[in-house]
């Protein structure tokens, strides 16, 4: 990550299909999805990449999805599939 943007999270957008997702979730599976979307912003560097899409990060914890990729600078994070069980 360069330099300049260390230190700093990125913003979180949750996209469609992952927003229609987002809204069928019950409270415990949201608070689990914000906890792993806490955990991926704190540590963009660390998640694997995607098997099939090495541009994607896939993060998978405690029954928890999320499918993402963050812009060049990695100031805005962009969530593109969420999944909790």
């Amino acid at each position: 990550m360069p330099k300049h943007a260390r230190g700093r999270r990125p913003r979180i957008v949750v996209i469609e299909p992952a927003e229609t997702q987002a809204r069928t979730l019950t409270i415990e599976q949201t608070a689990r999805v914000d906890a792993a979307l806490n955990v991926v912003a704190a540590a963009l560097d660390e998640v694997k990449q995607h098997a099939t899409a090495s541009a994607l990060g896939d993060y998978q914890h405690d029954g928890v999805r999320l499918i993402f990729y963050a812009t060049a600078l990695g100031s805005i994070l962009i969530v593109t599939y969420i999944e909790a069980d």
